[in-house]
């Protein structure tokens, strides 16, 4: 029973604190420097997302062929590569890697 305590707890806690944010004054949120704040979290968030799914296993750290996918897909991102592009290749690098047998 302590866990649906615990859920419906977490709940209301999400739906205050998402209330409190109507009465966040409308200046404090629409300025320049909180727009390029919220664009540089998002992508530290999405960065640290994908770096954990990369290179977490059940044991710990693992370095298997997802981290030369993801290597490739950042250079071709740099590059300003298509996105289609550079799913296919990565998608091929971690299948290549895993095909011969090189990385698991």
């Amino acid at each position: 029973m302590t866990i649906w305590i615990a859920l419906i707890a977490a709940g209301v806690v999400v739906w205050v604190l998402k209330n409190l944010g109507y009465l966040v004054p409308p200046r404090f949120v629409e300025g320049a420097l909180m727009s390029r704040v919220a664009g540089l979290v998002t992508v530290a968030l999405l960065a640290s997302l994908v770096m954990s799914q990369t290179l977490q296993s059940e044991m710990g750290v693992s370095l298997d062929a997802r981290v030369p996918a993801v290597g490739v897909a950042a250079i071709l991102l740099y590059f300003r590569a298509p996105f289609l592009i550079v799913l296919l290749a990565a998608g091929a690098v971690a299948a290549g890697l895993r095909f011969f047998g090189v990385m698991v």
